[in-house]
């Protein structure tokens, strides 16, 4: 019999989910609120309760081939960074190439998904759908959960005292779509992540005077990275998580802090982390320290208390005449279909292992798609995802015992505090992850027998970006393509932008970035024999 995968929301994860069980012979049925696939990428020009929600202006923040389904590249064309619109109409193309489409019910709620009284020998699921205000229940071999970690705006009001006292307009972030209505307005934006940093940048043309509450600070990244290539397809390397990882930890900090200072020194922005060491997701964002040089931002520490009309600040500085309050204070995880303990298992925490499997199921039936959080894009990393925990439903790879996988969990909780400042946090180290993932189902690259085979390619996964194709290099899903679309992947970086032509486009050097640190890590242990 073939086992029947119930998919919950046709975004980028849905998506990824719906290929991955064709390609391993499984029936998928993907249940889908809205009108139309995205996801969070199919910009509505309003907020609908239940469903991820973006303003209008967003563009990615991973560039094109960091992005891209692995055996999927986007046009030569598109640019390197993408208006939401772009990133739609590329999803969209993939749904039709993959002929995905015809298994997606659109205007579909999933209402509730509870385990069959069998379940802890069949491993199946009821799930009842709602559409056109008709239920219907079906039973499904297994779950898949790829609704996003974007709908349910966090928003602290209880944090903030004399919040009540407010006359002002105030709301989330989820419900902000274009700048329009805030001209001449005074606004202040709580939040520096992403969108707080989007808001308040955009807001800065039109609005008075736009001020930022921040509690901690946050490393602002530039998508144009040095020599004036796509940031992520310079940073996130192979060679570089190496390095991250094995250099002493004082030279590795160092050299973190002085990457993320290369453009301006945080600290005379008023943008500083709290602990700047920490591997916290950084901002993506290249126009805030203009605006502050400008005057249009200003940067302020957390609120300490509102009145009627303003904001006191901890530093006791205050924000007069407020006409609005923007929280752009991040999203809580729900599943409203499903009991929560399934998957926040221990202190009310989502506890998953790999980031995708609750640990406590007598049958490895549901997996959580697209919930973890790093520096590398989503696409490769749901693919990836998706690939591995089909497997294990379709019972090729099996989990490790509940006691071993808890145990993994604890480990990379303790990891996670280290490198993040939390433990239960959904970030994680994109290389290391992807490697571990794709380890299980036998695609990670052999890099050794790659230098000795064909060492041109080895050269280029190694040193340079470690972008989705090498995940199809080998194993099950193998893309003939792969090698091609690695050893070319600089020239469609480089086409959108050689639109006049002036010389012959430059690519970058593989390693000459990592020279410093790697010399002074080379001094300071000969040193170190020398003295001691």
């Amino acid at each position: 019999m073939v086992k029947k995968v119930a998919i919950i929301g046709a975004g980028i994860s849905g998506l990824a989910s719906i290929r991955s069980c064709l390609e391993e012979g499984l029936e998928p049925t993907c249940f889908e609120k809205g009108e139309d696939i995205g996801g969070l990428w199919k910009f509505s020009d309003h907020a609908e309760e239940g469903r991820a929600s973006i303003y209008r202006s967003v563009f990615t923040n991973s560039s094109k081939e960091m992005t891209c389904f692995p055996d999927f590249p986007f046009p030569d064309d598109f640019p390197n960074f993408m208006h939401n619109s772009k990133l739609q109409e590329y999803i969209t193309a993939f749904a039709k190439e993959k002929n995905l489409l015809r298994y997606i019910q659109l205007k579909t709620l999933v209402s509730s998904v509870n385990k069959r009284p069998d379940f802890s020998v069949t491993g199946q699921w009821d799930v009842i759908t709602e559409k056109d205000g008709k239920k219907e229940s079906a039973v499904f071999d297994a779950v898949m959960i790829c609704s996003g970690h974007h709908v349910y705006p966090n928003l602290p009001k209880e944090s903030f005292q004399g919040l009540q006292l407010f006359k002002g307009k105030c709301f989330h972030s989820w419900d902000y779509k274009e700048p329009g209505i805030f001209k001449g307005k005074r606004v202040l934006v709580i939040g520096l992540g992403n969108s707080g940093c989007d808001i308040a940048s955009e807001l800065s043309h039109t609005a008075e005077q736009v001020i930022v509450s921040s509690r901690s600070g946050s490393w602002v990244m530039s998508r144009v990275w040095h020599g004036g290539y796509p940031w992520d397809m310079m940073f996130i390397t192979r060679f570089e998580t190496f390095l991250n990882n094995n250099l002493p930890t004082v030279i590795s900090d160092w050299w973190y802090v002085k990457q993320m200072n290369a453009r301006f020194k945080h600290e005379n922005y008023g943008l500083m982390p709290l602990n700047g060491t920490l591997r916290k997701e950084p901002v993506f964002n290249d126009e805030l320290p203009a605006r502050i040089l400008c005057g249009t931002v200003t940067v302020k520490p957390n609120v300490k208390e509102f009145t009627e009309t303003s904001a006191i600040f901890e530093d006791g500085t205050v924000f007069e005449a407020i006409d609005c309050v923007i929280f752009a204070t991040g999203y809580s995880y729900a599943y409203p279909f499903l009991d929560d303990s399934i998957i926040k298992s221990r202190d009310n925490e989502v506890t998953l292992f790999k980031g995708i499997f609750p640990p406590s199921l007598e049958k490895p039936t549901m997996a959580v798609i697209g919930l973890v959080q790093s520096l590398g894009a989503v696409i490769p990393t749901t693919d990836l995802q998706s690939r591995w925990a089909v497997r294990v439903i379709k019972g090729t790879c099996t989990l490790p015992s509940v006691k071993d996988m808890m145990n993994d969990i604890d480990e990379k909780m303790g990891e996670k505090l280290k490198w993040f400042g939390k433990s239960n946090t959904i970030q994680t180290d994109y290389i290391v992850y992807m490697d571990e993932l794709a380890s299980f189902i036998g695609a990670k690259p052999n890099i050794p027998w790659l230098f000795l085979t064909d060492p041109k390619l080895a050269l280029e996964v190694y040193f340079g970006p470690c972008s989705s194709y090498q995940f199809r290099l080998v194993g099950p899903g193998k893309w003939p393509g792969a090698r091609n679309a690695i050893l070319t992947q600089w020239d469609r970086t480089l086409k959108p932008t050689t639109t006049r032509i002036v010389g012959t486009p430059l690519k970058p050097c593989l390693f000459c970035s990592w020279f410093g640190p790697v010399l002074i890590s080379v001094l300071s242990i000969a040193a170190f024999l020398v003295l001691f």
